[in-house]
């Protein structure tokens, strides 16, 4: 039976979203609540999880210490390595409210280090799921591929990789390419196609947020 849960298309301006995610997040974040909402979705109890290129005052990766079995989070900022700077980011950026909160929280489950998504410091077959969210637009095509093929290698073999991106800065063409020499599949029914109730926003250009689910190809 299709859950649209797993569904690969574009975010629409109907789909759930929260304003509040640990503290509230920035107007600016303009896709952020959308994908927090669609993200959290999947967090289960028995899993163990990776929030992969997680930002520094991002909140995405304390919920998953809170709510997963084991919750590892990775950065290429060394930040993410001190509690300090974690907390001025969240400061600076957000506001000393949502610093507080972190702080207060004790949110030291998620177990954090400074990586590069081509290279993780993880071994294979580890994660039941990968979080990447809004980090692909960041990466030129052979470090997309290269960090598709790193999680890859580290999910379990029934694991998922949930990630999201902008368009278009990412070519869904390049990325549906990508995705099928990097080793994975999509999990589910794919739709490459803009509505017109497309989430939007004028800044940066004008963007569109795009969601996916892929899973590990299965062995002939």
């Amino acid at each position: 039976m299709f859950d649209p849960l797993f569904q690969t298309r574009f975010f629409i301006q109907s789909d759930p979203m929260e304003q509040e995610f640990l503290y509230r997040l920035p107007d600016t974040w303009w896709s952020r609540t959308y994908e927090y909402a669609w993200c959290a979705s999947f967090i289960e109890d028995t899993d163990i999880a990776l929030d992969a290129a997680c930002g520094i005052p991002h909140p995405f990766k304390f919920v998953l210490g809170r709510r997963c079995k084991q919750a590892y989070a990775c950065d290429w900022d060394s930040r993410v390595l001190s509690t300090q700077s974690l907390l001025e980011s969240i400061r600076s950026e957000i506001n000393e409210e949502a610093a507080e909160i972190v702080r207060k929280g004790d949110y030291t489950e998620t177990i954090l280090s400074q990586a590069s998504l081509t290279q993780l410091p993880y071994a294979n077959d580890f994660f039941d799921k990968i979080f990447c969210i809004s980090v692909l637009e960041h990466l030129n095509p052979n470090d997309m591929l290269l960090s598709l093929n790193e999680f890859s290698r580290t999910l379990k073999d029934d694991g998922l990789l949930i990630l999201t991106l902008d368009y278009p800065t990412v070519d869904l063409n390049m990325f549906q390419s990508i995705v099928h020499n990097s080793g994975l599949d999509f999990l589910s029914e794919t739709n490459f196609t803009l509505p017109a109730d497309a989430l939007h926003t004028d800044l940066w250009g004008g963007l569109y947020c795009f969601r996916a689910v892929l899973k590990k190809r299965a062995l002939d």
